[in-house]
């Protein structure tokens, strides 16, 4: 009989790196996982909300780009707050391309069908 290997997800800080000015566009650079117990013990609630919000000014950018390179692992709340800001650049006419997903990250998106659905780029 085979030995079943476990793994220990342990809470880890997530970090998101804002890049302005990439062409028309902002790189939102993903650290660490991006799961509810991450974030909202990192974040308050209200950050929570405005996590992705164009920074205050005249000129909006006309794309996003959310590199996942960095994220190991992600839950339902965090493809949901991917999904929601997708739907909000929609709105706005944003462009939003999701690159750099880990093995478990795209099966993530594949198991929830989200892979046809919001525009992910290779990596």
């Amino acid at each position: 009989m085979a030995a079943i290997e476990s793994q220990i997800w342990k809470s880890a800080r997530p970090t998101i790196e804002r890049c302005e000015g990439e062409a028309d566009g902002v790189v939102f650079r993903l650290f660490g996982p991006f799961t509810a117990r991450d974030i909202y013990n990192s974040l308050s609630l209200d950050a929570v909300r405005n996590i992705f919000d164009p920074e205050p000014g005249p000129e909006q950018p006309r794309a996003h780009t959310f590199d996942l390179t960095e994220v190991p692992y992600m839950d339902s709340m965090g493809l949901g707050m991917l999904t929601s800001h997708y739907v909000r650049c929609r709105k706005n006419g944003i462009r939003l391309t999701i690159t750099g997903l880990s093995p478990r990250v795209q099966e993530l998106f594949r198991i929830t069908k989200m892979d046809s659905v919001l525009p992910i780029a290779a990596s």
